[in-house]
């Protein structure tokens, strides 16, 4: 790329920025929409570069995984236009700093693949600009303070070159955008890897997206990036499990990772062939001051290694006093240090060529040239032995959490303005608050105005309420106190407390405390199964009835000691036979209609099933009028979404009619159309939820069903066998909605969940050998499948199982109504091709439609205003109707 001389007037310039055309035709960036070369990208930018113009000027740029916020980064660099890069998705920051520092030229996005506004606030500059001056941070990715870190052009092409040589990035690389580019992380990926001429695959996805991993391997993605949180997102999703063929190394910053992570990682990546390179820094050093050898990871997994090429260490004395105050910048972690860090101890001090120039507050800053040649981390460290750092305490208060660094300080202060009085703390998973518990102190206001001030997430920040803050002898804040208080961790048990959030995430409620449970929030058979999950993850094991359990009673005060630490829980874990059923029987469901293999019986057991959970998660002791208005929200839950798809499927294809829409074709017909009977199971599943809810509204339904919970359902499904068993001589059975003949099925499944004595059980038991054998008449095996499921969930309550298995089944019995409705029309698309390929691609695709369609469903009830009720009790709001579906 060719930069006009008189846009470089100043004389400065990025290199690596204005030398992209050099990489010719290679690709430079994978989207969804596309790839884009070098040479391409070359022009686009020497096309910005002139919009922008031959004057020196500041430019806020709203940084974005995309190729055109790119575009306008690197054309700014290269033209030696100082940027000033501020979140994308942050647009309060954007003002602020607007405000603050009075830009010259303000970046506004636009529609996709359209060049980006330049809002020209003025023609030349209202700054005096260094010529050094390239590049604007907040520190660690903080938002909005007016504290920035100034970078220069030698800065960024030091760093840049430094990463490139450890990491050994080849022009054949690609490297994913799994952060931000306001990231000084995120930033230093994308110009390593332009440095060499790789490959950058520019997404916003998240790792937890299914998305993301189909576009990573359909790229040949060899690079992932990621900070603590990262790597617990990939645990969820079977990172372990997946096949990357093309990946070579994987890089953690942002924070320390925990060292049994660093070391199941480095021997995971030993095993599939990448390296992991767990790396040190901070935005003051561009980005990177330390990286740890790959095949040093697995018996050093505590280290930060060693200085990157260019830069080094030394470590200086610290005294007690200066340990406790000293305001040096984070670099991700806080640790105690009462007793001291040890004889060989000192503060970290680094030097080289990417250490910044230092600070700007105000735009008069932005004139200064170079104020520091070294950067004290205001951390702790020692060196090893082997010649490596390992940081072992903080000297300042700043603790980064989840890649974002936060002053407690700062937060004792706004929560001050609010009236709410107290400390602040934390580590690098948690920001820990102790407030005063006055008659006005609310824990959730609490937290709500903590996370306004610094943008976690509300599982990040934890809210303890106490009769009288904890002080020093001397009177001064006691945070060594505050950070010992309680908490979940993975060395401890979780506490009532620390459980409320999980519910309130999966739950999508605000009004969670620990006298809930997980019936009382309105919780169904979609989040029924996330959620036992994640508690079994937590806690080791649950009770049969932890569904109707206070979360209080869930979770003992019962938390490790550093003399009795707790040993990691085993993979091995327990699943649900209700929750294992539902996903063996969408797997036989789809494998049977495709015909890869012949195990029928899936969909009636699925009716048994349902039967089981309407009992275990409607007929509860709430009042009528809520066990009611519950029911039906679960039908909603299953007949809107598949009136949703057949409406799509009739714009598309003729297979199907409007009595299909109107779920009606088993009563209206015409039965003569074989591809209309494709729903026949979601029909009767809503029939029959239909006709018990109407049941059970009127009042002496209700009464009955509480003064007879095991009788009623079994007098039901006896009821249910006239039609089974063509009692009543009706004329034509073929006629007849199949809810009507296996309505029995839905009854006695209602009926083993209420079975509460062993004498009950071999009743349900009975009742199913007796009445299955003789439905499919020329189908043994089929009737078979139906009896040994229906004794499972009857006399086994949980089986012996696996995390990986587990995340599996809860993919499956999440995803079991998508996956039936869309895999009619999944599989005849390669079905031609390969049956067991339309097997697969028939569930993936219906679990990657459960997950978009839930996400976007669970957005639609923060459009409209809640309605407040009363916290905690049955007449607690419902969770919203779009929040999942399921049989």
């Amino acid at each position: 790329m060719t930069i006009h001389p008189a846009l470089l007037t100043s004389g400065n310039t990025l290199p690596l920025a204005h030398g992209l055309d050099a990489h010719g035709d290679r690709t430079a960036l994978l989207t969804p929409d596309g790839e884009m070369t070098y040479r391409e990208l070359a022009a686009r930018v020497a096309d910005t570069a002139r919009r922008l113009g031959p004057e020196r000027r500041l430019v806020l740029l709203p940084g974005a995984n995309t190729p055109e916020a790119l575009i306008v980064h690197l054309a700014a660099l290269s033209a030696g236009h100082p940027v000033l890069l501020v979140p994308g998705d942050h647009p309060e920051a954007a003002r602020s700093l607007t405000e603050a520092y009075d830009p010259d030229v303000v970046v506004r996005p636009a529609a996709p693949g359209e060049p980006w506004a330049l809002d020209e606030r003025r023609t030349g500059t209202a700054h005096d600009l260094h010529p050094d001056l390239a590049l604007l941070l907040s520190t660690s990715g903080s938002t909005g303070s007016p504290k920035l870190v100034r970078l220069s052009y030698d800065n960024l092409q030091a760093n840049a070159e430094s990463i490139a040589a450890y990491l050994g990035i080849r022009e054949t690389d690609r490297a994913a955008t799994t952060l931000p580019m306001h990231y000084c992380y995120g930033l230093s990926v994308l110009h390593s890897h332009l440095l060499r001429g790789a490959g950058l695959i520019l997404t916003g996805l998240s790792v937890a997206d299914a998305c993301f991993w189909e576009l990573f391997r359909s790229a040949h993605g060899t690079a992932l990036a990621g900070v603590p949180y990262t790597f617990d997102l990939l645990d969820r999703v079977g990172f372990d499990a997946m096949d990357l063929p093309h990946l070579r190394y994987v890089t953690q910053a942002g924070g320390r990772l925990a060292p049994e992570t660093v070391t199941r990682y480095a021997e995971l990546g030993e095993r599939r062939g990448w390296d992991l390179f767990v790396m040190y820094g901070q935005t003051e050093a561009t980005a990177r001051m330390a990286y740890l050898p790959p095949d040093l990871a697995a018996a050093h997994p505590a280290s930060i290694g060693v200085p990157v090429p260019g830069g080094a260490f030394r470590l200086d004395p610290v005294d007690d006093e200066r340990r406790d105050d000293g305001p040096g910048p984070d670099a991700g972690r806080l640790d105690p240090v009462d007793d001291g860090p040890g004889p060989d101890a000192g503060e970290l001090v680094y030097t080289g060529p990417n250490v910044m120039l230092g600070y700007a507050r105000t735009p008069a800053d932005l004139a200064r040239g170079r104020d520091i040649r070294e950067l004290r981390t205001g951390d702790l460290a020692r060196r090893t032995p082997e010649g490596l750092y390992e940081i072992v305490g903080r000297r300042s208060r700043f603790v980064k959490i989840l890649g974002l660094r936060i002053d407690p300080q700062r937060i004792e202060t706004a929560l001050a303005r609010q009236g709410v009085t107290a400390l602040c703390t934390g580590d690098d998973t948690s920001l820990v608050i102790a407030a005063v518990d006055t008659p006005d102190a609310d824990a959730d206001r609490i937290r709500g105005l903590a996370i306004r001030e610094c943008r976690l997430p509300p599982r990040a920040v934890d809210v303890r309420l106490l009769a009288d803050l904890p002080r020093l002898p001397s009177g001064k804040p006691d945070y060594e106190a505050i950070r010992a208080l309680p908490r979940e961790s993975k060395d401890a048990r979780p506490l009532p407390d620390d459980l409320c959030p999980l519910y309130a995430r999966i739950l999508d409620r605000t009004d969670v405390t620990p006298d809930s449970s997980f019936v009382s929030l309105g919780g169904d058979s979609l989040s029924y199964v996330e959620m036992s999950l994640q508690l079994e993850k937590r806690l080791g094991s649950l009770p049969p009835d932890w569904h109707t359990r206070p979360i209080r009673d869930l979770a003992p005060r019962e938390t490790a000691t550093p003399q009795a630490p707790s040993r990691p829980r085993p993979r091995r874990r327990t699943l649900e036979t209700s929750v294992a059923l539902r996903a063996l029987a969408i797997f036989f469901i789809v494998g049977s209609h495709i015909h890869v293999f012949g195990v029928k019986g899936g969909a009636h057991l699925l009716l048994a099933v349902a039967g089981y959970n309407f009992a275990r998660f409607h007929l509860t002791d709430a009042p009528r009028r809520e066990r009611i208005r519950h029911a039906w929200t679960s039908i909603a839950r299953v007949a809107v979404p598949s009136m949703v798809w057949i409406a799509g499927m009739l714009l598309l294809a003729d297979d199907y009619t409007l009595s299909n829409l109107a779920l009606l074709h088993s009563v209206l017909g015409p039965h003569d159309n074989p591809t209309g009977m494709h729903f026949w199971f979601i029909e009767a599943l809503v029939y029959i939820l239909v006709a018990v809810v109407a049941l059970l509204a009127l009042r002496w339904a209700d009464r009955a069903e509480r003064r007879f919970p095991y009788g009623l359902p079994l007098a039901i499904a006896a009821a249910g066998l006239l039609t089974r068993y063509d009692l009543l001589g009706l004329p034509d059975r073929s006629l007849m909605p199949d809810a009507v003949t296996v309505f029995w099925l839905f009854a006695l499944g209602w009926a083993a969940a209420k079975a509460t004595t062993v004498r009950q059980r071999l009743l349900v038991t009975a009742a199913t050998l007796a009445t299955v054998p003789g439905f499919f008449p020329e189908e043994p095996m089929r009737e078979a499948l139906i009896v040994a499921g229906f004794a499972l969930l009857v006399w086994v309550p949980v089986l012996p199982s696996h995390e990986r298995l587990n995340r599996l089944a809860g993919a499956l019995a999440t995803a079991s109504l998508y996956i039936y409705l869309t895999h009619w029309q999944i599989y005849p698309l390669i079905d031609g091709f390969s049956r067991h390929l339309a097997f697969l691609a028939s569930l993936v695709f219906g679990v990657a439609y459960a997950a978009a369609a839930n996400r976007a469903m669970r957005a639609l009830p923060k459009l409209q205003p809640r309605r407040r009720l009363r916290r905690g009790g049955p007449g607690a709001e419902p969770p919203a109707w779009t929040r999942g579906l399921t049989p």
